[in-house]
């Protein structure tokens, strides 16, 4: 029987990619299926614009429309009402992260054969306002506490991961990818969590 492939691409800062994690995990398993977990870093200015928030949750910059806080508020509400059906915590952050360098840590730990301690800490940490994703020392720090040899990683950070994590963006916009959570499947392109029983239908 031929193995079953999905391309499954994520942002660490996306709420609604953390809550598809489960459902995609389900589908390696209730498929006999190999999960290509690649990421997808989304420039959210470009299409939401931008603000940043104090300790107290009052905005001391932006540059977003009325049109734009009521997707960005509403989206937030959404996923808190789902995290919170599953035990699951969401706080929204402060500011839009760079999760570059984030994500260049989960290729790097792909490439030492087992990502998914450090994918599930991140995500995890994160959306707990517990992890900087921007610090390279941070990163670096949490694939050290799951058991990753961390040796080369700044070397990598700096060059070949960049390198690939540019590339695997090119690819995926290539492919028509434009979000996340999303799936390929033979060439088919599926969006957002409320697919996945669609990309189910195709592995079935």
């Amino acid at each position: 029987m031929a193995i079953k492939t999905i391309t499954h691409y994520f942002d660490y800062k996306s709420p609604y990619a953390y809550l598809a994690q489960e459902e995609t995990y389900r589908l390696q398993e209730d498929f006999d299926a190999q999960v290509d977990w690649l990421p997808y870093t989304l420039d959210i200015p470009s299409y939401l614009g931008s603000a940043e928030v104090d300790t107290t949750g009052q905005v001391i910059s932006e540059a977003r429309n009325a049109h734009q806080w009521r997707r960005v508020k509403y989206s937030y509400m959404d996923c808190r009402r789902e995290a919170n059906r599953r035990g699951l915590i969401i706080k929204g952050p402060k500011k839009i992260f760079d999760s570059s360098i984030a994500h260049i840590g989960v290729l790097y730990a792909k490439r030492q054969g087992n990502f998914r301690l450090y994918h599930d800490a991140v995500y995890e940490r994160f959306w707990k306002r517990k992890l900087d994703i921007e610090d390279p020392l941070v990163i670096e720090h949490v694939l050290k506490e799951v058991g990753i040899d961390v040796a080369g990683f700044l070397d990598y950070l700096r060059s070949e991961g960049r390198q690939e994590h540019d590339q695997i963006r090119n690819q995926a916009e290539e492919l028509g990818v434009f979000g996340v959570p999303s799936y390929v499947v033979n060439g088919e392109l599926f969006w957002g969590a409320e697919r996945i029983v669609r990309v189910r239908e195709r592995l079935a």
